[in-house]
């Protein structure tokens, strides 16, 4: 199981510490984060949750001309240098004591977390083979979770002491863990740039963008429904067990530590199961009923007035989820990497990575109002919305994998074709006449005889150095 938690050497080890750093950082911000801007910075919880808002928006605006900037210039340099601008920012809340600096600097946050993620995964796709990129991302992702665990354990003996200096030193380890991960991302090898599209007769990109792949775009919409799990745990949960159940609230850090350890131990091995599309839609779809599962013994938790016997079903539940987060997870790596075309992993994954960003931002308040206030109706609701969407997600792959499986033959016909014109314009060239009239030939002189004292003539020889030889 231990082998499982550490990654093949090369790339696949480099990406996934540089995410184990990174996020060992984002835990411990996440953590001070809404203390430190209300308690020390001064703003009121309505500025604070505005000012993340209006930054994870801005980064929901420029993740896709972002991610395209990865490809047309390398993955490698544009994630370094925004993990770098990530660094900076973070030093920058250091500084704040306003409310507008404050949304300045939630930005450059924002943009450049969410933009140098999705250049690492163009990264990750440009380095890695083709079919073993579902498993070395499940390495990564065991990694994030070490790493958002880690951080949170000394984020918490940062509140523990609730001084400006301990907040200080919280946001000085994200930054330091920023340029840390930058280092280790520079030591990797580079991935070659793509070449700017060819445009077509009426002047527009030959190659479509992310925008126009139909099949893509209604995947990746569809996806963001599945990740309302992402807040759930996190949200959610604590509202559900303090007004719902009678479990102690103190449950709840036994589930997130559930969550994050056996992701982090098991993710991997889930993953292997994954090949293709066909393999992918059936996780899937076998996610989803567990997590429906879930939401029926989260919805049934609140039918009881034993504590224990809430606990118990809570934390089953918790378990349930889990393992479906997982399926999920793999399921959705192996179709957004694998309906990517060649050349536009950056925008594809920072396209696709949007609904995780959607589903933190509209989350909360969809989740409040579904379960926190209808109640276990609310939890049987989404327990089948998670079916419904899985289900419409199947036929939606599939159209997408047609279209790429199509335009790859197309592409290879079209190698062909070119490679099989080379010979013949090679051909046509060697057996065109020259240009212009034929010279005329004089005819040959005829050879003086010899004197009958000249010696004979050796034959040829292929050595040049023996024809030397003979002259001397």
């Amino acid at each position: 199981m231990f082998k499982d938690l550490i990654p093949p050497p090369g790339p696949p080890r480099g990406l996934a510490l540089a995410q184990l750093v990174c996020r060992l950082g984002d835990g411990a911000y996440n953590i001070c984060a809404a203390l430190y801007f209300t308690r020390i910075v001064g703003l009121s919880p309505f500025q604070m949750s505005l000012g993340l808002t209006i930054g994870w928006s801005a980064a929901l605006v420029l993740s896709v001309p972002l991610g395209h900037l990865a490809d047309r210039v390398g993955p490698r340099g544009t994630a370094v240098t925004l993990f770098v601008c990530a660094a900076l920012s973070v030093a920058s809340f250091i500084f704040i004591t306003a409310f507008v600096p404050f949304i300045i600097a939630s930005c450059a946050y924002a943009v450049s977390q969410r933009g140098g993620s999705a250049a690492e995964q163009a990264l990750l796709a440009g380095l890695v083979p083709k079919d073993q990129v579902t498993r070395v991302r499940a390495f990564v992702q065991s990694s994030y979770n070490a790493g958002m665990t880690i951080g949170a354990g000394l984020g918490g003996l940062v509140l523990l002491f609730d001084r400006q200096g301990a907040y200080y030193a919280a946001f000085a380890l994200n930054g330091i863990a920023f340029l840390v991960a930058a280092y280790i991302l520079r030591r990797l090898p580079a991935v070659a740039p793509v070449p700017k599209a060819p445009t077509s007769p009426d002047g527009r990109p030959a190659s479509k963008s992310v925008f126009r792949d139909a099949p893509y775009v209604v995947i990746s919409v569809l996806n963001t429904v599945l990740l309302l799990y992402v807040p759930l745990i996190s949200v959610a949960l604590p509202l559900w067990i303090s007004e719902h159940t009678s479990a102690p609230v103190s449950l709840l850090s036994v589930m997130l530590m559930l969550n994050t350890v056996v992701v982090a131990l098991f993710q991997v091995r889930v993953s292997e199961g994954v090949k293709d599309l066909t393999s992918a839609i059936r996780f899937l779809l076998l996610g989803s009923f567990l997590l429906a599962a879930a939401c029926v013994a989260f919805a049934f938790s609140s039918t009881w007035d034993s504590a224990w016997t809430a606990g118990v079903l809570l934390v089953v539940a918790a378990a349930l989820m889990v393992v479906g987060e997982m399926m999920q997870a793999a399921g959705e790596w192996e179709v957004s990497f694998g309906l990517a075309p060649k050349g536009k992993t950056g925008q594809y994954q920072a396209f696709f990575g949007n609904g995780i960003t959607v589903a933190e931002m509209l989350g909360p308040l969809v989740l409040t109002g579904l379960i926190v206030y209808w109640g276990a109706p609310g939890w049987i609701l989404l327990g089948g919305l998670f079916v419904a969407v899985s289900a419409a997600m199947a036929p939606v792959i599939r159209w997408g994998g047609r279209i790429r499986d199509e335009n790859e033959r197309l592409e290879q016909e079209s190698l062909a074709a070119a490679d099989a014109d080379r010979p013949a314009e090679r051909a046509a060239d060697r057996a065109e006449p020259p240009s212009g009239p034929a010279p005329t030939l004089a005819p040959a002189p005829a050879p003086a005889p010899a004197p009958a004292s000249a010696p004979a003539a050796k034959p040829a020889t292929d050595h040049p150095g023996e024809a030397v030889d003979d002259l001397v």
